[in-house]
């Protein structure tokens, strides 16, 4: 009973994300579901919380890339004609 609620949580999570915002998620769902496999068998359990945590990482260094990029374009001196 928990492996079904466990899959439905899952895939109710992945269709609430939609593939533009699935930016990690498959990664982290794999490296997730590896270790949660190892630690008792969860796999599935670790897979979802892989699948949250990857998305959040991307969406950070996503945003500190746009920020670097943001720095660059303001530091590059204008050229007056």
């Amino acid at each position: 009973m928990k492996k079904v609620i466990a899959v439905l949580l899952g895939s109710a999570l992945l269709a609430s994300t939609g593939i533009a915002n699935a930016e990690g998620c498959l990664k982290g769902a794999v490296v997730g579901g590896v270790a949660g496999h190892y630690a008792g068998h969860h796999a599935v359990v670790g897979a979802v919380g892989g699948c949250v945590v990857g998305r959040h990482l991307a969406k950070e260094k996503r945003k500190q890339a746009a920020a670097q990029a943001q720095a660059q374009a303001q530091a590059q001196p204008t050229v007056a004609q």
